[in-house]
């Protein structure tokens, strides 16, 4: 009866959309066309960004600045704007956590 309320649930999750980790949707959402998680490529790194707001609480900023774009915060390439057809205020939101812990 377990094994089969694993099937079931499997199947739902399947059916329903399984969980996508952060990972996942960074790369859906073309983060890592300029982020790496250790390395600068056009832009910092997600382990820079975590260093530059340690112990803030940035959630709030950082979605409006993934939102909107901008330029000068790390250097002179401009961050393009990201609405939220790129990605979703939850996904983003769990994106930019991951980045912070």
């Amino acid at each position: 009866m377990i094994r089969l309320g694993v099937v079931l649930l499997g199947g739902a999750l399947m059916a329903g959309g399984a969980y996508a980790s952060p990972d996942d949707v960074m790369k859906k959402a073309g983060c890592t066309a300029c982020h790496a998680q250790d390395k600068k490529l056009v832009g910092p790194s997600y382990k820079d960004i975590a260093a530059k707001y340690k112990g803030k609480d940035a959630t709030a900023e950082l979605m409006q600045k993934v939102r909107v774009g901008g330029k000068g915060a790390w250097g002179p390439v401009p961050m393009p704007p990201h609405p939220a057809s790129k990605i979703s205020d939850d996904d983003l939101k769990a994106v930019i956590t991951a980045i912070l812990s």
